[in-house]
């Protein structure tokens, strides 16, 4: 199954715009804790499955997230797998930080 992916400056440009998107971290809450995007829902990877009920994204798409962007795109495949629309954040939050905002922290 191939996966949409979003890249970091897109998703600036729809966040920039006022656009609704449900922004899905699925690290652990450490590294959740550490930095993330603003406004994201916390379902750790291992979770998501048992939880995907928790996704209501009504209209909005669904943007998961990870470190590097390897977690996120299982993350996204479970999501539709179950119906939802979800796309991968491209890199994700490594990549945010490097294209989009130095702010936030890398590790």
């Amino acid at each position: 199954m191939m996966i949409p992916q979003i890249q970091p400056t897109d998703l600036k440009r729809i966040l920039d715009a006022g656009q609704p998107v449900v922004l899905l971290d699925v690290r652990q809450p450490d590294e959740h804790a550490f930095c993330a995007l603003p406004g994201s829902v916390l379902i750790p990877l291992g979770e998501l499955a048992a939880r995907v009920e928790e996704v209501q994204p009504g209209d909005a798409p669904v943007v998961v997230y990870c470190h590097h962007g390897v977690r996120s795109l299982s993350g996204a495949a479970i999501l539709r797998g179950a119906g939802i629309e979800a796309m991968s954040l491209a890199g994700g939050i490594d990549r945010w930080t490097l294209t989009v905002d130095p702010s936030v922290p890398r590790y």
